[in-house]
């Protein structure tokens, strides 16, 4: 069974640019790096939202991730982005997939 821990993000106008620019070279490659996600993407709606999606094979590896490794990356994040960005997280179970 996968996983997709989800995470969106609406950011302010003028953050954008230094956001994007964050998780692409920090924080998702640091969040991939805790060996905890099998994937991850990473997509735009509009200006300023975006969604986070990161694959982990079971619910072990998942909780382990999120006791282990995310409050680190959630303070970092929040030291980078102390306002304007504002975060709602959920976990999603796949049902099924076709190719």
């Amino acid at each position: 069974m996968i996983l997709t821990y989800e995470i969106t993000a609406t950011v302010s106008p003028e953050l954008v640019p230094r956001y994007e620019d964050y998780m692409r070279r920090h924080h998702i490659p640091a969040l991939l790096g805790t060996g905890c996600f099998e994937a991850a993407r990473f997509s735009r709606a509009a200006l300023g939202e975006y969604r986070m999606r990161y694959e982990a094979s079971d619910r072990a590896t998942l909780e382990r991730y999120l006791a282990e490794h995310a409050p680190r990356l959630r303070a970092e994040f929040d030291a980078e982005f102390p306002a304007g960005v504002a975060l709602t997280r959920a976990l999603w179970e796949t049902v099924q997939q076709w190719p």
